[in-house]
């Protein structure tokens, strides 16, 4: 693997590891097994570039990406929450819906070329990632760490208990799967804007990505400190970028570009089968 390659496999672990940390929220924090990221993935990635050919600054693009994210999953929130749509069925759902919104958003076109367009990554691309990455731990770990936030973090430890409590459960769970979907659509903003392009089809396998640095990170960094939660997503995510890129280039494998997927099935299924690598999913 040449030196470029590695600084592609730390770009891509960067930006899915931003996407792990809005799956670590739906999954893990709520216990919400939400399947919206594949479409707000591509929301954010469409919001962004499509802002950015209408000549708003990049930065200020993906502050609407966010937004365009949150308001994604607080529907999958609401679909749960009152109408009493089961937490799988919300998310594909509003994964389903999503393609047609974002094909509005972008404006009837499959896909959207950045290559002339300015974008955040104007010098190095590892800055600018790492800054946004340690801007995003830092203010979501603060947030789970204020009252809302422990709110959210005991609804997905016990329901019931804080509902005898006096927390709005309802309201609580739609704002933790809106934060989530607001990190992933961040996440596909980022991807676009890194990619060049934006396209209609980017989202397939953003879950399988984000749980990947989820459970490698939790394998490496184990310990309970939210944003050292928050942390192993992104050093989960670099993990399996690079492993999965060596395999691709490791010449007694014999394997080709669209073995991609397989390489990291079975890597997600070795660390789940590893000691103590069973979680709750």
């Amino acid at each position: 693997m040449s030196l470029s390659e590695l600084v592609m496999s730390l770009e891509l672990g960067l930006i899915y590891g931003i996407v792990g940390m809005g799956i670590y929220l739906t999954f893990r924090i709520i216990d919400f097994p939400d399947l919206t990221c594949d479409g707000s993935f591509v929301l954010g990635a469409a919001i962004s570039s499509i802002l950015i050919k209408a000549g708003v600054d990049p930065f200020l693009s993906l502050i609407f990406a966010l937004i365009g994210g949150a308001l994604a999953g607080a529907l999958t929130g609401i679909l749960n929450s009152f109408f009493k749509v089961t937490d799988l069925l919300a998310g594909i759902l509003v994964a389903f819906m999503l393609y047609s919104i974002n094909l509005h958003v972008m404006q009837g076109t499959p896909n959207i070329s950045l290559l002339m367009s300015p974008t955040i990554f104007v010098t190095n691309n590892l800055i600018v990632l790492g800054a946004i990455t340690v801007i995003l731990i830092a203010a979501f770990s603060f947030l789970l760490n204020t009252d809302i936030g422990l709110s959210i973090r005991a609804v997905g430890q016990n329901k019931r208990l804080c509902m005898n409590g006096g927390v709005n459960v309802k309201w609580m769970v739609i704002l933790g799967v809106a934060m989530g979907n607001a990190l992933i659509a961040m996440g596909g903003a980022l991807f676009s804007q890194q990619q060049g392009f934006t396209d209609i089809s980017a989202g397939i396998g953003t879950i399988i990505a984000g749980f990947a640095a989820v459970i490698i990170g939790e394998r490496v960094l184990p310990f309970r400190s939210i944003w050292i939660k928050l942390l192993s997503c992104i050093v989960g995510s670099i993990i399996y970028r690079i492993v999965t890129s060596l395999a691709l280039h490791a010449e007694f494998l014999n394997l080709k570009s669209y073995d991609f997927n397989l390489i990291a099935g079975l890597l997600i299924i070795i660390i789940m089968a590893m000691p103590g690598g069973r979680r709750k999913c």
